[in-house]
C-alpha cells in the first residue's frame, strides 16, 4: 500500500483542523468475487492521532466504513509548526503511522 495517507492540519487561533486521506481497501466481509467466494474482512480498526505526545482522537471503525476513507476532526492545545501523528491498524495487523506538521 504505497502513500497509506495524506495529512494536512491547520491552526486558525487556538483550534487545529486536521484533515486525513487514508489509502485503504475497506473490505466489509459481505462482498464475494468473481468465483462467489466470499472476500475477507479487511477494514481499518483503530486509529490515534497524537500531538505534542498527547493522544488527541482515538477511534474505532468498522466494516461499514468507505473505502479510502477521509477524516476531519478539530482540537485545542496545537500550535504552527507541531507535528501531528496518526497511525492506524488494521484487522489483519497492518499499521500504517504518518505524520503532518500545523501550518
Amino acid at each position: 500500500m504505497a502513500d497509506p495517507m495524506r495529512i494536512r492540519a491547520s491552526a486558525n487561533g487556538e483550534v487545529v483542523e486536521v484533515k486525513i486521506l487514508m489509502r485503504h481497501d475497506m473490505e466489509t466481509g459481505q462482498r464475494k468475487d468473481a468465483s462467489g467466494k466470499i472476500i475477507p474482512a479487511h477494514y481499518i480498526k483503530t486509529l490515534t492521532a497524537k500531538c505534542k505526545d498527547k493522544v488527541v482522537l482515538d477511534a474505532q471503525f468498522g466494516p461499514s466504513v468507505s473505502k479510502d476513507p477521509f477524516l476531519s476532526f478539530k482540537f485545542k492545545g496545537g500550535a504552527k509548526g507541531d507535528k501531528v501523528s496518526v497511525t492506524w491498524v488494521d484487522t489483519k495487523g497492518d499499521t500504517r503511522t504518518d505524520e503532518g506538521t500545523i501550518s
